[in-house]
């Protein structure tokens, strides 16, 4: 099987979009038994320390367009002029790695696979720009004309395709996301001291990791800070936004300001190192399609706290303790009781450890291998 993929976010994004491209494309590759070759159209070279990511073989290589240097033309070639390219390559089928397949798909005869990993900007518009939410939807709706099968990453995702697509959940396949197998490698001591000692770490805190957003509701943690040991800290990994200056005023405003730590621009290597540093994982998300942070926290060995009103339960499982999204007092109650030393804190890690094996990625690229086979016979 020839199979494409839009690549366009293994390259550049560095988080979630990215991560799961990167991660779903080495897994396939080492299904060597299903004959498959992988071709990643990305519309630039984009980051090398991302790019280096992939494992490139006879059977795994990078395609880049030709001739679209002009103006927005590799925005164009990723949205129509990538179909010429696949049909000149011999791709049987095409998988949309980010919720978007390019115009025309369908009428060139090549089967559409796409995976949507949230509705976000449909439930809760006030989220975004008027503009986007209206360029995005129509995306959704396209995508969904020109898709032959589509993959929902999380129950919640399925049931929000189905109802807000207003398809047949017959077309929706659930397959979870898969986690970087490195979050299951425990570091050598001297790494892990390395990594405390650049990032002037705590001795104990609670680690929070994704994109600083109203969304993610980091300012919960920040509310439930002073109601923590008083040697507990929080830190935060992700990108700066204007919310991240809401909730640094925060913890100004009630004196926490030394007990927060916000962390941008993270390596792998330091991100994989923190997980393994930290005490707590606390996710207080009001919506996610998935929530992969979890899941790679659980696999470093981390106990989990998260909020209720979307998927995370399904990532996190029952041995992960879940508040409301407004409930500070909730969630510093849920912290406490998972501190070291706390009564059930390693038997529910080794529950949930147990729970989270199956994103394991040879299971999550098997079960997409049969997605694949469905459409070609």
């Amino acid at each position: 099987m020839i199979i494409g993929f839009d690549a366009k976010r293994i390259v550049r994004n560095g988080t979630g979009l990215g991560a799961y491209g990167r991660t779903l494309a080495n897994d396939l590759a080492r299904h060597t038994e299903a004959g498959l070759e992988l071709l990643l159209y990305a519309p630039d070279r984009g980051r090398d320390d991302l790019r280096s990511q992939i494992a490139e073989s006879e059977h795994l290589r990078f395609v880049y367009p030709d001739g679209y240097g002009w103006p927005m033309g590799h925005s164009w070639w990723r949205t129509h002029g990538i179909v010429s390219d696949l049909k000149r390559d011999g791709v049987e089928l095409f998988h949309g790695l980010t919720g978007e397949l390019p115009r025309g798909l369908k009428a060139a005869g090549i089967p559409g696979v796409v995976t949507i990993h949230d509705l976000i900007f449909m439930r809760h518009p006030e989220y975004y720009h008027w503009a986007d939410t209206r360029l995005y939807t129509w995306k959704f709706h396209s995508t969904l004309r020109e898709a032959t099968r589509i993959v929902a990453i999380s129950e919640r995702t399925r049931q929000d395709i189905a109802e807000l697509g207003g398809i047949s959940p017959d077309r929706i396949d659930l397959v979870y996301q898969s986690c970087d197998p490195r979050f299951t490698t425990p570091l050598a001591p001297d790494e892990l001291q390395t990594t405390a000692q650049h990032h002037r770490l705590p001795c104990r805190f609670v680690l929070s990791v994704g994109s600083i957003e109203e969304r993610k509701n980091t300012l919960l943690l920040v509310k439930a800070l002073p109601l923590l040991p008083q040697d507990i800290d929080v830190v935060l990994v992700g990108k700066h936004t204007a919310y991240t200056d809401r909730v640094i005023d925060e913890a100004r405003r009630t004196g926490m300001e030394r007990r927060l730590h916000v962390l941008h621009g993270v390596n792998d290597h330091d991100l994989q190192a923190l997980y393994q540093l930290a005490e707590v994982f606390a996710y207080p998300s009001r919506y996610e399609g998935f929530g992969i942070p979890i899941i790679e926290a659980i696999f470093s060995h981390l106990p989990v706290v998260a909020c209720t009103g979307s998927c995370l339960e399904e990532a996190g499982g029952p041995d992960s303790l879940y508040v409301r999204p407004d409930d500070a007092e909730g969630m510093a109650h849920a912290i406490t009781q998972l501190l070291r030393g706390a009564p059930e804190r390693e038997a529910r890690m080794e529950r949930s450890l147990q729970y989270v094996q199956r994103f394991r990625g040879r299971d999550v690229a098997a079960q997409m291998i049969d997605i694949y086979r469905q459409c070609l016979h």
